[in-house]
């Protein structure tokens, strides 16, 4: 489940390819339908049928919707076709296939690559329902409204959370991270906190430390929308966050041989007090057996509360679709009914947004629904485009300040450098 988390975190560099990719346009060879998977045969040359819905989505979300999918496109009287891109080729490949004009309907991806595909133009503005807030939840809307327009259906959300393991620590809940250091150091834990640093850093895992120690990533204009010009990096609070993460790297709290091929093994084989991880974690740290407990990540004491990323799994019509109007149709239908993300939940159990789907599995599913209620109050991933500029700078400056690195210049330096890129 680590590749999955790795692969988001590289859409960074992705996304700040894909402009050119889409305006350099592709022939058949270099589109989705012949690297990611292809067009079904009965899709015809280009990609796309008159009598079908193609949708593409990833290796592990396509088995979770294929049956739900054909199901309404069989209710609907159109043959729906899933078809397999991968992962991390997906939203570059869709890109360039929508332009060439061979792409799908319909494709899910994560929220914030919306910033990317609506400057290619590469996906339509989407109509929710009248009452999407009462099916609905917010961090599922707020995400895919993008410049006050909203442009895809969310289905799943991912955010951060603390695995404590209850034989390594007393404290399952800890109030602040001061505590949750000094309940691993009384247990004897080989390892404080199992958090993926690596040699090129991790932004995405360190994001609630980062923001509890003071640090943003973009400030917001007059009307609310996130602003690229007001670069949080290399300025006063992440300095301050710089230095925090200096201490728990000299604390052996964070640690560079801690990874993400490694960060939730340690933990389930009894290796670390605590983890920090999200859902795709649950499956591993349940098949070991060991007793543990979820709960929000906490902040330092006297500090900001710490603000994990919401990540929010959605659908989006493409602006070439060859059957708009079905696509659209099952983007309403998608949102207003929790069928298929109830399939789709079952198939590859993510924290829903659909609220009457949390309401039916709250009882069965405590952990999910942990996840589920963090969400809220977490940060959306930022979707404007200047985002792929953050990843790389910022994860190896952290990634050197838990190495010995002087912080507040190597943080100061990470800002240039990201706003350079920014332009």
């Amino acid at each position: 489940m680590q590749i999955r988390r790795q692969s988001f975190l590289a859409l960074g560099g992705l996304a700040a390819g894909t402009t050119l990719l889409a305006a350099c346009g592709g022939s058949d060879s270099d589109t989705g339908g012949g690297s990611g998977g292809g067009a079904s045969d009965a899709s015809g040359a280009d990609g796309s049928s008159a009598g079908q819905l193609i949708i593409w989505a990833d290796e592990e979300k396509a088995p979770a919707l294929e049956p739900s999918a054909k199901a309404w496109g069989e209710e609907n009287g159109i043959e729906v076709v899933v078809e397999v891109v991968p992962g991390d080729e997906l939203q570059a490949n869709f890109i360039t296939a929508n332009q060439a004009g061979n792409g799908p309907d319909v494709t899910m991806g994560a929220h914030d690559w919306i910033g990317n595909l609506v400057q290619n133009g590469a996906i339509s503005p989407v109509q929710l329902p009248s009452d999407v807030a009462d099916t609905i939840a917010p961090v599922g809307i707020d995400a895919v409204t993008y410049d006050g327009q909203t442009y895809g259906v969310p289905y799943a959300v991912e955010t951060l959370a603390l695995f404590a393991n209850h034989e390594l620590t007393e404290v399952a809940e800890p109030g602040s991270l001061e505590e949750l250091i000094s309940s691993a150091e009384a247990g004897g834990a080989e390892n404080i906190l199992s958090l993926p640093i690596g040699e090129s850093g991790d932004p995405y895992h360190l994001q609630p430390i980062y923001t509890s120690a003071g640090g943003y990533l973009f400030g917001k204009d007059a009307e609310g929308n996130l602003d690229p010009s007001d670069l949080g990096v290399g300025e006063e609070g992440s300095l301050s966050a710089a230095d925090k993460i200096s201490e728990l790297g000299e604390q052996g709290v964070l640690k560079n041989s801690i990874t993400g091929d490694n960060s939730i093994s340690l933990f389930a084989e009894g290796k670390a007090a605590y983890l920090i991880s999200g859902p795709w974690a649950l499956a591993d740290v349940r098949d070991s057996g060991i007793d543990f407990a979820v709960s929000p990540v906490p902040g330092f004491e006297g500090m900001e509360p710490a603000a994990p990323f919401a990540g929010v799994n959605s659908f989006y019509v493409a602006s070439n679709a060859a059957n708009a109007g079905f696509a659209q149709q099952f983007m309403t239908d998608v949102a207003s009914s929790p069928d298929v993300a109830k399939a789709m939940y079952e198939a590859n159990p993510l924290p829903p947004v659909n609220l009457q789907l949390r309401e039916e599995i709250a009882t069965s599913d405590e952990h999910v629904m942990i996840f589920a209620e963090a969400a809220e109050s977490a940060d959306p991933m930022p979707a404007i485009p200047a985002m792929a500029a953050i990843w790389g700078p910022l994860g190896i400056a952290q990634a050197n300040i838990v190495g010995g690195a002087d912080p507040q210049p190597t943080m100061e330096s990470a800002g240039e450098e990201i706003a350079a890129a920014i332009g």
